[in-house]
């Protein structure tokens, strides 16, 4: 399984409507560093929105889905690092140009 995740600075994320709609979920057992992850989803239609690190708490790890802008997705949204490639399907081999980070340990 994977996702495709890119970060904002909090201080640049803004919620222009439904924001009293999300719902916030926390925990660490299932993360690799130990770390607490939070997830934002919707309590409406339940899609994942954003997730917040206690690793790094000033930034928004928010899932590409969520934006429609395809000429982002082909441009500024490109993945630029892979991680945890170790446990990548065999069928994907990786993005053309990214960082390949083993684990999930990058910086």
């Amino acid at each position: 399984m994977f996702a495709s995740n890119f970060t904002v600075d909090s201080k640049y994320l803004t919620h222009v409507r439904g924001r009293d709609n999300l719902t916030s979920y926390s925990q660490s057992h299932t993360i690799a560093s130990g770390n607490t992850m939070t997830n934002y989803f919707c309590s409406t239609c339940g899609t994942l929105l954003y997730r917040v690190s206690s690793r790094s708490p000033g930034q928004n790890i928010l899932r590409i889905g969520t934006i429609d802008d395809f000429n982002l997705h082909e441009t500024k949204l490109r993945p630029q690092v892979e991680l945890f490639v170790k446990d990548r399907v065999s069928w994907f081999t990786g993005v053309e140009g990214a960082k390949q980070v083993e684990d999930g340990a990058w910086t």
